[in-house]
This record gives structure tokens, C-alpha cells and sequence, in this order.
């Protein structure tokens, strides 16, 4: 909401505009727009030395932890600007979750270990949540951990994790007693990817890019030392990830990049539906009323930054617009939208096309990580309407 930006945040702005513009790869915003966030990490991690040599890589994380001591409005500029440039994401889930996990719940060892080598990218994080009978209803999983002395020993199986295969370390949600409610019970551990009887198996997904995969844990020990907080209050720690990754599936700045694209489509193919440009339209109207909506929730002097079932309303909406702008995408650009990576699309005289069959059918998952729409609007209704 640039309209909303005052002096100092007009010229913090223009600074990252400029950054961005003069230091980002071409190469590197091509395969952002190709590939999402999929992009491999020795890619990455060019992009993020350039962050870390500005000293921009811990954008959310407090000075005495190596961050930025960024306001949150200077978080939501920078993001919104890193978007609009088709910059990519920061390295997933280090700077965004385990991070504020570690500084929130963990101990002062904890952080000593862990954070140095998030934030010069040593070490990547995969999450260990969802299991083949517990996707979005984390509370019934079953993944045990028993304590057996001075370690904790882990059997059962974890699916559908993302960047599993690249990852070093894993935090993850596990069964410590079933005794009670199934939200009591389970804690958090951190955990080495390479641990002794932890075995990985690939799935590779229907858009033939991103691999995920499944963790079979084989009487996998881990030291007492690597619970985060007390044990058997991982679902007080899930909740505050969870609402983490809510807001940013919302992904409003991503979405207006997404919807630009489609309209330079329109502009180069000369499409003249008044259907589509009613599309085009509305979609419009509805991100921006998104965004206002997220700026008040984010920027509530009362809320402090911190989104309870404000998250869900966020989540429910963002997925849903950039499901359909993606939908509308294929449909603009209709045989050039295919899988093939050097797809030639209706806007370029280049090889450098944006496989939106890819994007299309990728971004089908966004309605259902991170607590599927169903489990947002129970969420909602409970928290929100009081039904």
C-alpha cells in the first residue's frame, strides 16, 4: 500500500527499488517467474551472499541474532518490493519459521547453534509436520518420540515435506504422549537429516518440477538437548507457526506480479474479450482490497503484528486470488502455456518463457499447505462468526 507510506518509508522504498534494480540478476528474476520459489539452492544461494554481503539477510530477525531490526513495516516494503522485482523468496523456512521458533521458544544454546548457520545458509531446514493420516489436522499424528534416557528415539513416517531432499536439519511436530486430548501430547524436536535410520524417499508432484518427499524415522535418536520448549507443548508452538505461514501464503505482492503478467499478455496478444478484461478487472479489485485488508491487520496498533484467525482470513482469500490468476493465465496464453522448459510464450521473441501449465497446476497445493481452506473457514467460524 504505497499510498500509505510516509517520508522515511517513501525513501526506504526507493532504496530497495534501486537494490533490487541494480543487483538482481536477470537470469535470477527469469527463474523466479518460471519456477516460483522452486528455485535449487546453489541458485539461491548466490542471490542470498549478495543479501548477506548487504547485510539484508535476516530481514525479520532482531540485531542481537544477526538480523535486520527491521520495522514490520520495512519487512512489508522490502517483500513487497522483492516481488514486484521477481526477486526470490529468502531461503525457505530458516528466516520465516524455525528462525522465530528458535529466538521465541528456544534456548540460549539453542540459538547459539542454529542461528550463525541459518543466516549465512550453512545449514538449510525442511518441516516434519504433516503424516499420512495427518495433514492439516495436525493434532491426530502419531510419529512417536519416546524418551529413553539422555535421548528421544522417533518412529513413524513424515509426508508431503518440502525441499526434504536439499535440507540439512529438520523441526518437526512429534508424538511424545497420547495419554490425554490429542493436542496435548506432542513437542518439538530439531533433528539432523542424516540421523542413523532416518531414510528419504522422493514424490515427484504432477507439475514435473518440485520434488517432495517422505521421512521414515527407524528408531531415529535425538538428544534430549534438541526439544524446543517443554515437552508435550508443541501445540502452543505449532499454533504460532502455523499463523507465520498463513500470512505469508497470502502472498499479495506476489499475486499483483502475477496479475501484471497477465495483463502484459493481453496487451502483446491484442485480446479483446470483454470477458477476459472483466477478469482482469476484478481480480484487480479483489487484490487490492486484500491488501487493504492485510495493511489494517498487519498495521492495527491493537495487534502489534502478531495474526491470530486474522491469518486464516488472510490465507483463504490470498490462495484463492492466485489460484485464479493462474487459472487465467493458462487460459491467455492456451498452447504456449505447457511444461516444456523452454516454453516460448505470447510475449517474447525469446526461449525464456513462463510455463503456466507448471505455475497452474503447482500452485494448487497453496489451498492446502499450511492448514487446508476447510480447516481456515472452521478456524473462522469458530474464532470470528462464534458458530
Amino acid at each position: 500500500m504505497e499510498v500509505f507510506d510516509a517520508e522515511d518509508d517513501h525513501r526506504f522504498r526507493i532504496e530497495v527499488r534501486d537494490f533490487f534494480g541494480s543487483n538482481l540478476p536477470d537470469e535470477l528474476r527469469r527463474a523466479v517467474r518460471h519456477l516460483g520459489n522452486l528455485i535449487d539452492r546453489p541458485t539461491l544461494m548466490k542471490w542470498h551472499d549478495v543479501l548477506l554481503r548487504k547485510g539484508w539477510a535476516g530481514t525479520s530477525w532482531p540485531v542481537e541474532y544477526g538480523g535486520n531490526g527491521w520495522s514490520l513495516k520495512q519487512q512489508y516494503i522490502y517483500e513487497q518490493e522483492l516481488a514486484a522485482a521477481w526477486g526470490p523468496w529468502a531461503i525457505p523456512f530458516a528466516f520465516d519459521m524455525v528462525g522465530h521458533l528458535l529466538i521465541k521458544f528456544g534456548t540460549a544454546e539453542q540459538r547459539q547453534r542454529y542461528l550463525p548457520k541459518m543466516l549465512t545458509g550453512e545449514q538449510w531446514w525442511c518441516q516434519g509436520f504433516s503424516e499420512p493420516g495427518a495433514g492439516s489436522d495436525l493434532a491426530a499424528l502419531t510419529c512417536k518420540a519416546e524418551r529413553r534416557g539422555d535421548h528421544y528415539v522417533i518412529n513413524g513416517s513424515k509426508i508431503w515435506q518440502t525441499l526434504v531432499l536439499e535440507a540439512d536439519m529438520m523441526f518437526g511436530l512429534f508424538r511424545t504422549d497420547s495419554s490425554g486430548r490429542k493436542q496435548q501430547g506432542i513437542s518439538v524436536f530439531v533433528l539432523d537429516i542424516k540421523s542413523p535410520g532416518l531414510t528419504v524417499q522422493p514424490i515427484k508432484l504432477f507439475d514435473g518440477i518440485e520434488t517432495v518427499g517422505q521421512c521414515f524415522f527407524d528408531n531415529v535418536m535425538v538428544p534430549v538437548d534438541q526439544l524446543i520448549g517443554a515437552e508435550n507443548d508443541g501445540w502452543t508452538i505449532a499454533k504460532y507457526l502455523l499463523t507465520l505461514e498463513r500470512l505469508g501464503i497470502a502472498e499479495v505482492a506476489r499475486s499483483k506480479a502475477a496479475l501484471r503478467y497477465a495483463e502484459d499478455i493481453t496487451r502483446a496478444t491484442g485480446e479483446k474479450s470483454e470477458l477476459i478484461r472483466s477478469r482482469l478487472v476484478m481480480l484487480d479489485v479483489e487484490l487490492r482490497a486484500l491488501e487493504a485488508t492485510e495493511y489494517r491487520m498487519l498495521f492495527d496498533p491493537a495487534a502489534n503484528g502478531e495474526l491470530g484467525s486474522e491469518a486464516s482470513i488472510l490465507k483463504l482469500r490470498g490462495s484463492a486470488l492466485r489460484q485464479e490468476i493462474a487459472d487465467l493465465t493458462v487460459e491467455l496464453l492456451g498452447p504456449h502455456s505447457d511444461f516444456a522448459e523452454n516454453g516460448r510464450d505470447a510475449t517474447s521473441q525469446t526461449d525464456e518463457g513462463l510455463p503456466a501449465a507448471r505455475q497452474f497446476f503447482n500452485l494448487l497445493k497453496v489451498s492446502i499447505y499450511g492448514g487446508s481452506n476447510e480447516i481456515q473457514r472452521n478456524i473462522v467460524a469458530k474464532a470470528v462468526l462464534g458458530l
